[in-house]
């Protein structure tokens, strides 16, 4: 992303005495109310809100003029985090010009691209404020747009059983056919590129039985020689990679290591809370048959395999809620994020991790009938969940599943001699 005109290598005039630091905080992940972190912002230019407080309003009031008659500028700065910096400058520049010509103020960037504090320099308190408001509502837009992709989730993951990452295996195997014979050799590159934004659309887990190569022959049509079936919409990229399995509980977005830090921090104190809702029992799950997400079988979008609680008491859903109802309350969550519905689901396969840059993400499907046919009714296994992690997309460990951040203990399953 370029830098916009303010944007400069020329170091800002500032006094010599500290200015104001500014940190914006978004309104739709604070537990206060919206009026009062608007308050909050109002006098953003005359209180420091990180680190020592400045001024009240009066002293910068006799400061202003006196550093008008010296021929000075208004100097502050607002605390801007390296994900959320680009939403500020605009394409080319142009968010951050017009912000400066309906201030006066001049926005100067950091020269460094770890750095987050992004210079303010105007003529006025009263100029400083304006800038503040515009730069505080950029940002809020910023964190409940798509554009700013969820960086974390809470999984409890799945790729830990080797019988179900081979299961997947041969499943992609049966349908992409010879061409495919080494599914799972690359990094998960395609969620790279992809979007989530939903819960409903994660990468999930699920499985399948090797079958006869007789009966697969129904399910491959017209492969070319990449693996794919260009009449159908079906290529390896659409599979969710077997060494990510999991079940997505919550999907967040946490743009700097202190949002990442609370995050683990809240999960890490609900642990004997999340155990007590499991009734301190392990918990176990069935991934049986397959589901199309908004959509149907002819022209499919998501393909899921449903999740079945063994002994359906309903304890994995309470402890999901406790988990879900502990980031709601610290304010993690995003407003739209905390309505969302719980729906335990195993994503088998998923248009929006098609690699190709042409289709169209709107309107891109493809036809799952022959699957739904094969498959349909196939019960893919049982399985305990043994932990529950703080997951970093676009991240992964070692044995190739996501990054993870924190976890807790889920009660374990008795070993049988």
């Amino acid at each position: 992303m370029e830098q916009g005109q303010g944007a400069t290598n020329n170091a800002p005039k500032h006094r010599k005495t500290d200015s104001p630091v500014q940190r914006w905080r978004p309104v739709s992940t604070q537990a206060s109310s919206p009026k009062a972190h608007l308050d909050d912002l109002s006098n953003s230019a005359r209180k420091q809100t990180v680190g020592t407080s400045i001024s009240d309003s009066e002293n910068l009031a006799s400061d202003e003029n006196t550093m008008e008659v010296m021929g000075e500028k208004y100097p502050s700065s607002v605390e801007v985090d390296v994900p959320l910096m680009r939403f500020l400058k605009g394409k080319g520049g142009s968010v951050q010009k017009q912000i400066e010509q309906e201030t006066g103020v001049k926005i100067i960037f950091p020269s460094a691209k770890e750095e987050t504090l992004v210079a303010l320099e105007g003529k006025s308190a009263e100029s400083i404020r304006k800038a503040s408001e515009r730069i505080s509502k950029i940002l809020e837009e910023a964190v409940q747009s798509p554009m700013l992709d969820y960086s974390h989730f809470i999984s409890l993951p799945l790729a830990i059983h080797p019988a179900l990452v081979e299961k997947l295996n041969n499943f992609q195997r049966s349908i992409l056919g010879a061409s495919a014979s080494n599914v799972d050799s690359d990094k998960d590159e395609s969620l790279s590129e992809g979007s989530m934004e939903e819960i409903d659309e994660a990468a999930n887990p699920s499985v399948s039985v090797k079958l006869p190569v007789k009966e697969e022959i129904s399910v491959i049509v017209k492969m070319d020689n990449k693996g794919s079936q260009p009449e159908f919409g079906i290529d390896k990229s659409i599979f969710i990679k077997p060494k990510t399995f999991h079940l997505t509980v919550l999907m967040l977005k946490l743009w700097n290591k202190d949002r990442i830090a609370q995050a683990s921090e809240v999960l890490q104190s609900i642990s004997s809370q999340v155990n007590e809702a499991l009734e301190n029992r392990p918990i176990s799950i069935r991934l049986k048959g397959l589901t199309c997400m908004k959509g149907s079988p002819a022209r499919a979008r998501v393909v899921y395999a449903p999740v079945l609680e063994i002994g359906g008491e309903g304890r994995l859903v309470r402890a999901c809620k406790v988990i879900t109802d502990a980031f709601v309350k610290s304010g993690l969550v995003l407003e739209r994020d905390a309505k969302q519905e719980l729906r335990l689901h195993a994503t088998i396969m998923n248009v929006r991790h098609r690699k190709s840059k042409k289709s169209n993400r709107r309107n891109d499907s493809f036809d799952a009938r022959a699957i739904f046919r094969q498959y349909g009714e196939q019960d893919w296994g049982e399985y305990p969940v043994p932990a529950v992690h703080l997951s970093q997309r676009f991240k992964f460990d070692e044995g190739g599943y996501y990054h993870c951040c924190c976890s807790i203990p889920l009660p374990e399953v008795a070993q049988t001699e």
